[in-house]
């Protein structure tokens, strides 16, 4: 059994699915939403389950950096909650603080890569660090 790691945003949510062990995380796609319109995706993350025999999701949580919640940490635990309530498996809440960054410093630093193209795999692997987190958390 595998877990899926979410990074949510307001357009996109990157995707990353752990090893069958538990031990790292690869990123899988990022999906296309449209918050404002209420797509968000819960379709394709279906079928990733099903593929994935997901057996449950680690969502990030973008406190503020003084740790308190604010609107975009509130519609990330709502997402988290109609996941539960859609795929009947359990969501666990990651602090994210600072993995888009994290992300992006890495893609500069390590891939050299240029902005536009950062842009189409930063939500990804903030999704496969979100998880990778997560992973050495519970190993430890």
């Amino acid at each position: 059994m595998r877990i899926i790691g979410l990074d949510v945003g307001s357009k996109t949510v990157g995707v990353a699915v752990s090893d069958l062990l538990g031990w790292t995380a690869q990123g899988i796609e990022i999906i296309k939403i449209n918050e404002d319109l209420g797509e968000f995706g819960f379709e394709r993350l279906g079928e990733l389950v099903k593929e994935y025999e997901a057996e449950k999701f680690v969502l990030g949580l973008p406190k503020n950096m003084n740790n308190t919640i604010g609107p975009r940490a509130e519609a990330s635990m709502a997402y988290g909650e109609k996941l539960a309530e859609l795929f009947h498996l359990p969501v666990i809440y990651q602090d994210e603080r600072l993995s888009t960054v994290q992300a992006e410093r890495m893609l500069i630093e390590q891939a050299n890569t240029s902005r536009a193209k950062r842009k189409k795999v930063i939500d990804k692997l903030a999704a496969v660090m979100i998880l990778q987190n997560y992973l050495d958390r519970m190993s430890n």
